[in-house]
């Protein structure tokens, strides 16, 4: 929830999940047997339903709108949005509320579960998909589950404990100093003032550092690249051009003034690559699939070309088969409730606009858990993204900024959760679990989800002061859809001027970044920039960006300097310590921030007399 209130770039965390089920299990059935209570042996299978339910449950923290599409609908984001925007009208917001956010997310959330139920031997053993992220995490668990992995996890439960203790003592000691506006180690200027200014520092942000060392390379000198590209030369630039571009006398948090070309331009990244990333997807997904279908022994278990390990993998997965008809009833009440409760919730968006997106959701869904098998890569968001845009301007300018808003939540919700779902799956096929044990901790997860999230979220909306755009919470992908919402609404008339021009440059920029990387040799096209992780710093700032790419130096480091299976071994645990022992501190903080309990000093950084020029404290 930090991550996704702060940056809105989250990382894949189910590695994670699945080494820390390993490492407390492992530990309290250790405790109980030192205490002289018998215990069973902790097993691949058990480990695998704990990562699943503990996914379930995170992938609605960060996937539920919290910082998207259901905080855009915040008075704070509409003003942001200006006022005085022709499609940002007065009745399109509603403040957060936990009775309405628990309501909500347990109504969308549990029908992509049983979107996919039907086909999931089809994906797994017929079409034979990879899902890597699945297929990681399971070589993980049954690496644990071994004399070899039991040593290995042993130096990982160490490594773990020591960074996440490190972590959380060093969030802890800053605290100390951070008692006012612009003060701790947060706003430490590290390249000098003048960088600070321009959001150039290392802020000793552990989440962030973590959240590095597993991202990759790519992404994080791409975070960099972005952030230079825009704090480092555009806005400099454009706001210079004040009075002539856009008036100088307006706040320049206005979407007529300087944020506007921020999140107007980060809209016109995020689009050409969604857009792009989208077609060759589903391009790959049809001609798959159309391959499949011409040449029949593709959609034949080969028996003789498998391996006994393989053969008895099938068996079991197809074994506890689920019920087709179960799938189908339970799809059509849950959709049922939703297509009554939706509109209730949200009178803008009507029922029929409901009813057609829970019919199309299983064809969307099919395509985007098929392309996420073959690439890794969950477009859910593109999906919403489009239907955000087509209902925004089916409603109309009074409802279509909620209409859009809630009607992406609904796309997003299902196609995700059942591409997510058929990752778990292929783990699950991997380490020999049982396919209903799977359904059910998805199940249970989501659940625990729905509530634990929303109840999260108001820890950091009540305690920080979240959608702050000079904040430390600047929440950026709420500002960013629903201002994709007015653009669906009204048209290119809500951009400021040039605007639209430079728009036009970014999106064909994204387009042409990606087909570069899939048409040119590996060995260059891998240093191509992601525009995806480039438009992030443009609305955000740079901070996060060096604390990102200080973990990749450390994990280059240690590639370097240490043995590479040990780093390879240790990374993912160390990294996880870090951001486990900054997000824990988040709880304590967040109860003395309620108790209005401030810290005792402000360590603060101003130049020496004759250089203070500008310079306000």
């Amino acid at each position: 929830m930090k991550l996704n209130l702060t940056t809105g770039l989250v990382p894949n965390l189910n590695v994670s999940a699945a080494l820390l089920a390993f490492v407390f299990i492992r530990t309290w059935t250790k405790l109980l047997h030192k205490a002289n209570f018998m215990t069973a042996p902790f097993t691949r299978q058990e480990n695998t339903i704990i990562q699943t339910c503990a996914v379930a449950c995170y992938s609605i923290a960060v996937g539920g709108g919290f910082g998207s599409y259901l905080l855009g609908l915040n008075k704070r984001t509409y003003e942001q949005a200006g006022v005085d925007t022709e499609g940002n009208s007065p009745a399109s917001y509603k403040e957060p509320g936990l009775d309405w956010m628990i309501g909500f997310l347990f109504v969308v959330s549990f029908v992509g579960l049983l979107a996919l139920v039907p086909l999931r031997k089809i994906m797994i053993i017929d079409y034979k998909l990879p899902y890597p992220s699945g297929t990681a995490t399971a070589v993980l668990i049954n690496g644990f589950h071994t004399s070899k992995g039991d040593k290995m996890a042993k130096e990982q439960v160490k490594g773990f404990m020591k960074f996440f203790s490190l972590s959380f003592f060093w969030s802890f000691f800053q605290w100390f100093y951070s008692g006012g506006e612009q003060c701790g180690f947060i706003n430490f200027p590290t390249f000098g003032l003048e960088a600070w200014r321009q959001t150039f520092y290392f802020d000793f942000s552990m989440t962030y550092v973590g959240a590095g060392m597993i991202c990759s390379h790519l992404v994080n000198l791409s975070l960099l690249l972005g952030a230079v590209l825009s704090w480092g030369v555009m806005w400099p630039l454009i706001s210079e051009r004040k009075g002539d571009w856009f008036p100088s006398d307006i706040k320049e948090s206005s979407m007529k003034s300087l944020n506007g070309y921020k999140v107007f331009i980060s809209i016109a990244l995020i689009l050409g690559d969604g857009l792009y990333n989208f077609l060759k997807t589903l391009f790959f997904t049809v001609r798959s699939v159309y391959a499949a279908a011409i040449n029949k022994r593709d959609l034949k278990t080969d028996d003789k070309g498998e391996t006994l390990d393989d053969i008895r993998r099938n068996e079991v997965f197809i074994r506890e088969s689920i019920p087709v008809w179960i799938a189908c009833v339970g799809y059509l009440i849950f959709s049922g409730v939703s297509v009554v409760i939706i509109p209730i919730m949200f009178p803008q968006l009507k029922w029929y606009y409901v009813l057609v997106a829970y019919v199309l959701a299983p064809s969307l869904s099919f395509c985007n858990a098929y392309g996420a098998g073959l690439t890794d890569m969950n477009m859910a968001y593109n999906y919403g993204k489009v239907a955000l845009f087509v209902l925004a301007a089916l409603a109309g300018k009074h409802d279509g900024v909620v209409a859009g808003l809630i009607g992406c939540g609904l796309i997003k919700s299902i196609v995700s959760i059942s591409s997510d779902l058929m990752h778990d799956f292929k783990t699950g096929h991997l380490t020999l679990t049982s396919p209903r044990s799977m359904l059910v901790s998805q199940a249970i997860g989501t659940a625990i989800g729905c509530i634990v999230a929303p109840f999260s979220f108001f820890l950091f909306y009540e305690a920080f002061d979240v959608g702050n755009p000079d904040g430390d919470y600047k929440a950026p992908y709420a500002l960013i859809y629903r201002n994709m919402a007015i653009l669906g609404v009204e048209g290119f008339s809500a951009l400021p001027r040039h605007c639209l021009q430079l728009c036009y440059g970014f999106f064909a920029f994204a387009v042409a970044a990606n087909l570069a990387r899939d048409v040119m040799p590996e060995r260059l096209g891998k240093w191509v920039p992601l525009p995806m992780a480039m438009a992030v710093p443009f609305l955000v700032g740079g901070y996060f960006a060096v604390d990102m790419c200080v973990g990749s130096l450390a994990v280059y480091v240690w590639h370097k300097l240490g043995s590479r299976r040990k780093a390879g071994l240790m990374i993912p645990a160390v990294a996880s310590g870090l951001i486990c022992g900054d997000g824990l501190w988040i709880l304590p903080s967040s109860i003395l921030a309620l108790a209005k309990i401030d810290p005792p000093m402000c360590m603060n950084f101003l130049p020496t007399k004759g250089h203070d020029k500008g310079f306000v404290s």
